[in-house]
């Protein structure tokens, strides 16, 4: 488990600026994504707008056309609803083991990222807390102690990241998604196996929820 987030490179940079532009409607369904164009919108090559239009693709909000290019996708509610389901159980299962499996050291690992976050949370600084909100997930991952479950919860992490980053931005949410960790580890720390699985069920059903509103909202 990594003790520091990856360095955010400038294909994150023009990866984040496209989801925030297609989530707020700058950018609807069928536009063409013109790496030229957001090269020179960005003041860089095109190899970084590049890379970022592969990682969109990845997570489904831009699809590869023949002789269109990469184009904004429909924003498929049913299917995010269902990957966010899918998602609940396989966290659910990963705070479970958690509860079961964790070090005394992992832990205080966990307890460290949640109490970093809350500075972060109290000035709505939301870019760095969803980088400790990564980290936090992903040292509940790694606290499962079951490599299979691990490599199934990043994945899908990785296909719902900009979802999950996105309602950050809904009032209040990161009130909530903070006060939602807080269960998450007073369950593990309790070794209540139980407690810990429903509150992570709890914590991402609500994150499918506040997105599902913000996209009612935008159609």
């Amino acid at each position: 488990m990594s003790e520091q987030k990856r360095p955010a490179t400038r294909a994150d940079e023009i990866r984040q600026a496209i989801e925030k532009d297609i989530f707020q409607g700058v950018l609807r369904p069928g536009t063409r994504l013109d790496e030229e164009s957001l090269a020179a919108r960005f003041g860089l090559s095109r190899t970084p707008v590049r890379e970022a239009i592969l990682q969109l693709v990845y997570s489904g909000l831009v699809v590869k056309k023949p002789r269109q290019g990469a184009v904004v996708a429909p924003l498929d509610l049913h299917r995010m609803v269902q990957m966010f389901e899918v998602m609940s159980e396989i966290e659910g299962l990963c705070a479970r083991y958690a509860a079961r499996r964790m070090s005394p050291d992992e832990k205080a690992r966990l307890a460290e990222l949640h109490g970093r976050a809350a500075s972060l949370c109290e000035s709505r600084e939301l870019d760095e807390y969803y980088a400790v909100n990564r980290a936090f997930h992903d040292a509940i991952y790694d606290g499962s102690h079951n490599e299979v479950l691990q490599d199934m919860a990043r994945s899908l992490f990785a296909r719902l990241a900009p979802y999950r980053r996105y309602q950050l931005n809904h009032p209040h949410r990161v009130e909530g998604s903070f006060a939602e960790h807080g269960e998450v580890v007073a369950a593990i720390s309790a070794a209540d196996p139980d407690r810990a699985q429903a509150a992570m069920r709890k914590h991402v059903t609500i994150q499918a929820d506040i997105f599902a509103e913000f996209v009612s909202i935008m159609s």
